[in-house]
């Protein structure tokens, strides 16, 4: 089902205008509008996740560090401990001999997400870091699961939920 396009103006300065058709070009998008688009879901969803902090979101925990600062991989790895029911996994990339590269997948409620990677962030060594964070359910409201039953094939009936 199609939505109902609804068509707006915008006035902006020329320089910035040739800037973002600029990067439509290198980012691959077809029209401004559709980069508009991409743009207002994104600063919506940041917003939701502000007002939304109880709501269950789905998000990377991105880190670039060196692992030869004075222990912290194992101020890391005791974080990554405490916080286990947040993590679903992650993904390390040895850079070169001092740094690396990991990515976390996490789940849980916004308030908590941030708080975790706030804390891992600030550690000493983090070079940078960085949250990416998407409601689980697009509304920003807390949902529960109903449980829903279904197969996979005969006498393969199974709850989710």
């Amino acid at each position: 089902m199609a939505q109902e396009l609804e068509r707006f103006s915008v006035s902006m300065e020329k320089q910035l205008v040739e800037a973002f058709d600029a990067k439509l070009g290198e980012k691959g998008y077809p029209s401004r509008s559709e980069a508009l688009r991409d743009l207002m879901r994104g600063w919506l969803n940041d917003a939701a996740a502000d007002e939304h902090p109880k709501s269950e979101a789905l998000g990377t925990l991105t880190l670039f560090y060196d692992h030869t600062q004075r222990d912290l991989a194992e101020r890391l790895t005791a974080l990554g401990h405490e916080h286990h029911h947040l993590i679903l996994t992650t993904l390390h990339f040895h850079v070169d001999h001092e740094r690396c590269l990991e990515v976390l997948a996490l789940k849980g409620p916004v308030a908590l997400l941030r708080g975790f990677a706030d804390a891992v962030i600030a550690m000493k060594g983090i070079v940078h870091g960085k949250l990416v964070l998407t409601l689980a359910d697009a509304s920003g409201k807390p949902r529960g699961r109903k449980p829903t039953r279904h197969s996979h094939g005969p006498g393969h009936w199974h709850t989710h939920g």
